[in-house]
């Protein structure tokens, strides 16, 4: 999320992870672009009005890359000729303020699974299936209550599979740039996850190296 109105950026992000989605911010374009080189993201929110580097220069150096991120420019300017030069930019969508929340969320994941590296739909493994799509996930045909945390923690494990993910790595996917390295929220999570997959138990966990679903996730 690149928006230089704090609060306004605050609230956007902190209704984004309440959907699920890890969230980091930066509100001018140069912090922008220091994050867009540490982490490589889905999808970017982007101000078109920034200070520091322009929301447009910013536009072009996202769109320049080989794993380039989806751009949503959101704006308040609305005239038709605004739209078009922002995607003419390279801007995937384009949102003017104000808008609606839901749209934001709904745009963002049909964004998402634009992407042209986007993973395949329904994620399989142990009697486990997910579907981030529908936001489904169900054990040997028995729906799973899953909360969004351990929704997107299922997920990252299914995706990562037979990998390893360390407790950074959880933070990083699931949470975000501010959640606590000294926490143990991924544990208490991971706890609560297994409660709620039943035996046989399929999350493994190897101490200095992280957790695991060792069965190969097969993806269709």
């Amino acid at each position: 999320m690149v928006e230089d109105a704090r609060s306004l950026a605050d609230v956007l992000a902190e209704g984004l992870r309440d959907q699920g989605m890890a969230v980091d911010v930066a509100h001018d374009g140069l912090s922008a672009t220091v994050k867009l080189d540490l982490t490589p993201y889905d999808v970017v929110v982007l101000d078109r009005d920034l200070p520091g580097v322009h929301g447009d220069t910013l536009c072009q150096m996202i769109t320049e890359r080989d794993d380039r991120a989806m751009v949503l420019m959101l704006t308040a300017a609305d005239s038709p000729g605004d739209r078009v030069s922002g995607l003419t930019l390279g801007a995937d969508d384009y949102l003017a303020k104000p808008f609606h929340f839901p749209e934001l969320v709904l745009r963002i994941r049909a964004l998402a699974r634009r992407r042209p590296s986007a993973r395949a739909r329904t994620l399989r493994a142990g009697g486990i299936e997910l579907d981030p799509i529908r936001r489904t996930a169900t054990r040997d045909g028995r729906q799973l209550e899953l909360s969004v945390k351990e929704f997107a923690l299922l997920e990252a494990l299914l995706r990562a599979s037979p990998a390893f993910l360390s407790t950074e790595d959880l933070l990083e996917q699931v949470w975000d740039e501010n959640a606590d390295p000294f926490t143990n929220t991924v544990t208490v999570t991971i706890g609560r996850l297994r409660r709620k997959l039943g035996n046989p138990s399929i999350i493994t966990t190897t101490p200095g190296v992280g957790y695991c679903i060792p069965h190969p996730a097969e993806e269709a």
